[in-house]
């Protein structure tokens, strides 16, 4: 038998320490993710990308309140949860990178039957993308963020109850 990884053991460390049966842990103070803002280069590149490829309808476009001639705009993912954008025209705000503290990926949940569909999508659109465990599928949106369609229901990841 081999010995646990250091990352191993700082993972159960961890768990033990922080992570309570399901029975056990207090009901969140939150009551949903009303949006998550990304970056976009170019609006109507990302409308057409959100919208047209993936099939998620574009809900509203406004002024950013915070920086003048910016756009904010919000795109349905379903379960009134919201996708939404920035553009900052004028600003130079370089390409997508990982930082930290920064974004990874975003993962939308999808029927089953729509990811199918969804995967074929991305390769019609020319949208390099890669598939995992036959419910997930990575790709890149037009201005580098990392996306993720699962297949898996809300609340599950691989078949294991995250929630």
């Amino acid at each position: 038998m081999t010995a646990p990884s250091v990352h191993e053991a700082e993972r159960t460390r961890i768990r033990s320490a922080h992570l309570r049966p399901a029975g056990e842990r207090p009901a969140s103070t939150a009551r949903g993710l009303h949006h998550t803002a990304l970056v976009s280069g170019d609006v109507e590149r990302t409308v057409r990308f959100y919208q047209d490829v993936l099939g998620f309808p574009l809900t509203e476009l406004i002024e950013n309140r915070d920086y003048p001639g910016s756009s904010h705009f919000f795109f349905d993912i379903g379960n009134g949860n919201l996708l939404a954008f920035f553009d900052f025209p004028g600003l130079d705000v370089g390409p997508y990178a990982e930082v930290l503290g920064g974004l990874h990926h975003v993962a939308i949940s999808v029927e089953p039957d729509r990811w199918d569909e969804l995967v074929g999508r991305l390769t019609d659109a020319g949208v390099e993308h890669v598939v995992h465990s036959d419910v997930s599928v990575y790709f890149r949106d037009p201005d580098g963020a990392r996306i993720e369609l699962i297949s898996d229901p809300l609340g599950e990841m691989y078949g294991e109850h995250v929630l």
